[in-house]
């Protein structure tokens, strides 16, 4: 198994009716890209796509991928937490999954490995790279 630091919740910022397919043909055709962005994505029902095994690497975050594993859920459009009880449910059970394979990975949202531009030591929402997700994943799923 990889040496995992993060465990990396993401949000698909478009529609939760958006499907699958294209997702990946986004990653595939626009951006390009050999392997897929997420381990895991959640639909708007809870059902969850896995995309990638855990021992493989994603496109995630940049600069990141080969210590993070990639959890993502159908919403979060304009930066809006649109996740349905479903989703919210089905991403604990997930993170969960997750944390027992890596005990010790971080948990955090796409916008938390943004860089830190002033150097303070803290990542503000004036340096998130991206709004993903859209609610702060560190607070919500600090007792995990």
């Amino acid at each position: 198994m990889r040496n995992v630091e993060y465990i990396v919740i993401h949000c698909t910022g478009a529609p939760q009716t958006q499907s699958i397919a294209i997702i990946k043909g986004f990653w595939k055709n626009t951006l390009k890209w050999n392997n897929v962005g997420y381990h895991k994505i959640i639909e708007a029902d809870g059902k969850v796509t896995e995309l990638a095994k855990p021992d493989s690497i994603t496109n995630g975050v940049a600069g990141k991928n080969s210590k993070s594993y990639h959890i993502c859920y159908l919403g979060g459009q304009k930066g809006i937490d649109n996740r349905t009880q479903e989703q919210k449910k089905t991403l604990l059970d997930e993170i969960k999954k997750a944390r027992k394979m890596f005990p010790k990975a971080k948990i955090v949202g796409h916008r938390d490995l943004s860089k830190d531009l002033n150097a303070d030591g803290i990542i503000q929402p004036n340096e998130w790279t991206k709004m993903c997700p859209s609610f702060d994943a560190i607070k919500e799923y600090s007792k995990i």
